[in-house]
């Protein structure tokens, strides 16, 4: 069962089918909208951490937001999802804040409970009695069992406010040890408890210019991109009415950085949705050739394009059944992957994500660079790219690459145009949620540049 269907099975099992929202006007005689839900925002925050606990990501959870009644407003959707995010992210402090508390762990939707309105006090600067008091209402609204513990959600929260000194002493969530081993094994421990502190603190809005000279919201970074802090309303922004930027984390902007596409070049965006890359490809001159799997996701990289005014062909294929009329310039390849470098954005991965699917990924990733470099012309580029902490999809994976492919080769980035701690041995970038802490970090991602020997 996949991520999708799994959390329709959530929403399906969680939800209460939904119930006539209206009541009698008596003077006009129509349906009039239900009376805001008091606390709602929390009450979406915990149906999310509910989804999560099942399998599902916070946006495949937001399934389940639908069914609430009355349903939530835009702004509550968001604050809903800001203090689920939140919470998962601080999960190790409150959990210490509340270990000295409950003498063993209650039902998880108690635990949940707790753990948000802990959160929020000690991390979001509500103020204590706020968080207690919405907290006991939300236990008190729940099932026979949820109301049998609002004395105790009520009295341990009470304490917990006091404790903030146990929160600032714990320590930020660990990674799993399936993927802290490797990462300890790669880096030392030094830089795997850097990245947990890192992800951690979250992630801002970083947004990539369509042009230079663009005027684009937020502070420069010194790889074009521009950053804001995270919450902004995107689509009220300057500029996002007239296409003159879209939202991208300052990673993922790299590997077309690093692919250098020249004006007519060919080039294939393999697995392109979003389109991201695929509007930086287009942007430089490039003539693109986006594929997707997905017509659902492809349509939103079209709608994409059209907001900022780039064309692509779009094409609806399996990447490795794909082959263009003639060989190309360039190929960029950002492969399926763990996305374990983007957790500080997407703190419920290592929750959902136990490992298992590591073999499988790293065999996809190999297919599909196999099938990249045969579409290649002599002389031809491809970026392989992966969003991923773990080495066996990032170094590992070249190495068993140019292993297979020699006439493929490593062309390494230029010295003065990249921070020096990203290039690797084998001349590739990687980067780490721990790089830039004075600007607030950044995904991991590996990405590699080969060339085909003509």
């Amino acid at each position: 069962m996949d991520n999708g269907e799994a959390a329709k099975r959530v929403a399906a099992a969680k939800n209460p089918a939904r119930k006539p929202g209206g009541r009698k006007d008596r003077g006009e005689g129509r349906a009039q909208p239900a009376p805001a839900a008091p606390h709602a925002a929390r009450r979406g925050a915990l149906r999310l951490l509910a989804a999560v606990r099942e399998g599902v990501t916070l946006a495949e959870g937001e399934e389940a937001l639908a069914d609430l009644t009355p349903a939530l407003t835009p702004a509550e959707r968001a604050r809903a999802r800001r203090l689920a995010a939140m919470t998962l992210r601080h999960r190790s402090r409150s959990d210490a804040v509340l270990a000295g508390l409950i003498d063993r762990r209650p039902r998880p939707e108690v635990m949940e409970l707790l753990q948000l309105a802990v959160t929020e006090m000690l991390a979001g600067a509500e103020a204590p009695h706020g968080a207690v008091n919405a907290a006991v209402a939300l236990a008190r609204s729940g099932g026979a069992k949820a109301k049998a513990a609002a004395g105790m959600v009520n009295a341990v929260l009470r304490r917990a406010a006091e404790r903030q000194a146990a929160w600032d002493a714990a320590s930020p969530p660990r990674l799993p040890d399936w993927l802290r081993r490797p990462v300890v094994a790669q880096w030392g421990e030094d830089i795997a408890a850097a990245i947990e502190a890192a992800h951690e603190r979250g992630a801002a809005l970083d947004l990539t210019p369509r042009a230079p000279g663009v005027p684009v919201p937020g502070a420069a970074l010194p790889t074009g991109s521009h950053r804001l802090q995270s919450g902004a309303q995107v689509t009220a922004l300057p500029g996002y009415a007239e296409g003159d930027w879209w939202v991208q984390d300052a990673a993922a902007a790299l590997p077309v950085r690093l692919l250098a596409p020249r004006p007519g070049e060919t080039v294939a965006d393999l697995c392109a949705a979003p389109g991201g890359k695929t509007m930086q490809l287009a942007a430089a001159g490039a003539r693109v050739t986006a594929i997707d799997l997905s017509p659902q996701r492809l349509a939103r990289l079209a709608a994409n394009l059209a907001r900022v005014g780039l064309e692509a062909e779009t094409v609806a294929a399996d990447a490795l059944g794909w082959t263009p009329s003639a060989p190309l310039d360039a190929v960029l390849l950002d492969a399926p992957c763990s996305a374990t470098g983007t957790i500080r954005r997407h703190p419920e991965l290592p929750l959902i994500r136990d490992g298992a699917m590591i073999p499988e990924l790293v065999r996809l990733q190999a297919q599909l660079i196999n099938h990249a470099a045969g579409l290649l012309k002599p002389g031809g580029r491809l970026v392989y790219a992966v969003c991923s902490l773990h080495p066996a999809e990032g170094e590992g994976q070249l190495a068993t690459a140019l292993a297979r492919h020699p006439g493929l080769a490593v062309e390494p980035p230029a010295p003065g145009d990249w921070p020096e701690e990203w290039i690797t041995p084998q001349g590739a970038i990687r980067t780490r949620p721990d790089h830039w802490p004075e600007l607030g970090g950044l995904d991991g991602f590996f990405i590699a540049r080969l060339r085909r020997c003509g």
